[in-house]
């Protein structure tokens, strides 16, 4: 059975609308020609992801989000999303931008990362905010 889960590690923060946000993030996905198997988003605090960050990617840098793949059919989206919640508030903070719509185009973007977006080159940086840009704009909460 196709999920969406949320999950939290070392912090407590009330995530609103998860079944819109699952409906959004299905939508996504299926937008983009994919199938869903399931989706976890782990949300945690800096040093959570800062620990990860080392111990899987051996960067020892704080970041917002990190994506694993773990398909193994292509189409078939398997993965986990590790999000820092307190990046997310200081990066609203950064952009102006609310909270809730931070947090939701960092999601967009680790959903998009498992599409096979990327975002290393200029070029490719555009068009996942492109990306980003559009379906952050068919949220409908």
């Amino acid at each position: 059975m196709a999920s969406i889960n949320f999950f939290q590690e070392d912090l407590t923060f009330k995530l609103k609308n998860k079944i819109k946000l699952r409906e959004w993030i299905r939508r996504t996905i299926f937008s983009e020609g994919k199938k869903l198997d399931e989706l976890n988003f782990i949300f945690c605090s800096d040093s959570y992801l800062l620990e990860i960050n080392r111990q899987y990617l051996n960067h020892d840098t704080y970041t917002d989000i990190i994506t694993f793949d773990n398909s193994d059919e292509e189409g078939i989206i398997t993965g986990d999303i590790f999000i820092s919640y307190e990046r997310v508030c200081d990066n609203a903070k950064k952009f102006s931008a609310t909270i809730d719509d931070e947090l939701h185009r960092i999601i967009a973007h680790g959903t998009l990362h498992l599409l096979g977006y990327k975002d290393k080159s200029k070029a490719d940086k555009a068009l996942m905010t492109q990306k980003e840009d559009e379906y952050l704009r068919l949220r409908e909460f």
